[in-house]
């Protein structure tokens, strides 16, 4: 039998969000594949550089209207979508959010600098902290948790940065602020060049500790009844957690085109510790300390 269009994108995608699904019961698993699903097509269609701005643009208003179909009661011509609506009537999914997070993949299309922490994190609500308050009405709440997810997305998003920096160079992009650069005396040059100096240091590590300010404020806000059906986002928090926590260790190796990964060892060790403290019921987060 052949598996759900979502599922076999899922399947093909090495990402620690697909990685974090073997944490949950069937029913959400299914739930998150297709919410998945949606995030990587819409993200693969912005960053298809091959393809002009214009048609890119096109292919997402054609998202944005079919999500809306399905968000409205009407019937998706895509896939993916078909298959994540029956989610969205189940835990009421506004199109708000899906809107947000297409205007997120749509500031890539147009903007390779952030002149202010404030408008980088516009960005990373939009990409990853709209996927998280999508994701916690599918892992299911008792108490509010949106700013929970908020925090938890933005921690992710900017590890994400601060690991890809030479990555993104490599494509002309700098997402780390231009203000911050300025204040660490790091030029725009430097980073498209690779350059490692002290003061790329510091401007790594006061972007390290912005993420671990969102960290430690996510593993604040969730609510200890709830941290068990938050199992999924808070086995991802541990393993971006320890990546961040790997590029300080190691001086902040992010200028390479190649970024730092976790080994498949570490990533199982974190699995089994935070599927092991779900189990016994521990009620502290596994990062953020």
């Amino acid at each position: 039998m052949t598996p759900p269009v979502s599922e076999q994108i899922t399947q093909r995608s090495a990402s620690n969000l697909a990685l974090a699904f073997i944490m949950l019961p069937k029913e959400k698993r299914a739930g998150m594949s297709a919410l998945y699903a949606f995030c990587r097509e819409v993200d693969d269609v912005a960053d298809e550089e091959s393809v002009p701005v214009g048609q890119r643009r096109a292919r997402l208003a054609g998202w944005r209207a079919d999500i809306r179909a399905a968000c409205d009661g009407g019937r998706p011509q895509f896939p993916v979508n078909r298959e994540l609506q029956p989610y969205i009537v189940a835990h009421r999914m506004p199109f708000a959010l899906f809107d947000d997070l297409i205007r997120g993949v749509e500031m890539d299309l147009d903007v390779t600098r952030y002149e202010t922490w404030e408008s980088l994190e516009q960005y990373c609500y939009r990409v990853a902290s709209v996927v998280g308050l999508l994701s916690i009405e599918i892992f299911g709440h008792t108490q509010p948790c949106g700013d929970y997810a908020i925090h938890l997305g933005k921690a992710l998003q900017l590890t994400n940065i601060l690991r890809d920096v030479g990555n993104d160079a490599a494509r002309g992009r700098i997402y780390l602020p231009l203000a911050e650069l300025k204040q660490h005396e790091v030029t725009e040059a430097e980073i498209l060049a690779g350059q490692f100096s002290p003061r790329f240091r510091q401007l790594a590590q006061a972007t390290a500790r912005r993420a671990r300010h969102h960290f430690a404020r996510a593993r604040e806000l969730l609510p200890p009844e709830d941290r068990k059906a938050m199992v999924a986002a808070e086995l991802m928090g541990a393993v971006y957690w320890r990546l961040l926590r790997k590029l300080e260790e190691q001086d902040f190796p992010v200028l390479s085109p190649t970024p730092t990964k976790l080994h498949k060892l570490q990533k199982l060790a974190l699995i089994l510790r935070t599927w092991y403290r779900s189990a016994t019921g521990a009620l502290t987060p596994n990062y953020g300390v």
